[in-house]
């Protein structure tokens, strides 16, 4: 964890904080993805497991996020995303991170399902309502967020990108 720290965050909770400045493109941290959850080996909320902290990944592959990365915030105008490289996931940072900012992605990249929520990031993109759902946020963001989509997600909703392309003249 040398380039974040965990620290009280005004978004929600305990969030990710750029423990170092940390420049554009420059990978963060790695997803630790070896908690696969399963009907074999499901949650076990005594051990502090909770759907929360489930990414929901390819082929109905689900995995417990570990920390730091369970505690990276929402927001609407986020400094990083996630992609995989090699099998394994990476956070990178969009833009230049200061030391002491918090590390935030969108969670509609890489986004499906029907999960909604009120939105606390209080940037001035903030969307304010929140559906999980990548094909539910606005066109032109859908466009902004294409090349930050993993190649997992690319393939799994293929025939809905390449729809997108065509509503977008692409």
């Amino acid at each position: 964890m040398g380039n974040v720290v965990l620290k009280e965050s005004s978004i929600n909770g305990t969030g990710v904080f750029a423990a170092i400045d940390i420049k554009k493109g420059q990978p963060i941290l790695k997803i630790d993805d070896t908690r696969v959850v399963t009907s074999e080996d499901p949650l076990r909320p005594e051990n502090g497991e909770y759907e929360r902290h489930c990414d929901y990944l390819a082929n109905g592959k689900v995995v417990l996020m570990q920390v730091p990365e369970r505690h990276i915030n929402h927001s609407c105008d986020p400094n990083t995303f996630v992609k995989s490289i090699h099998g394994f996931r990476y956070v990178f940072a969009l833009r230049e991170i200061p030391a002491g900012v918090e590390v935030t992605y969108d969670y509609c990249i890489n986004g499906f399902g029907d999960v909604a929520w009120e939105c606390n990031c209080g940037s001035e993109r903030c969307r304010h309502a929140i559906h999980s759902d990548f094909f539910h946020l606005p066109l032109d963001l859908q466009l902004e967020y294409l090349p930050l989509l993993d190649d997992w997600y690319l393939e799994e909703y293929e025939e809905k990108v390449i729809q997108l392309l065509k509503t977008a003249g692409v």
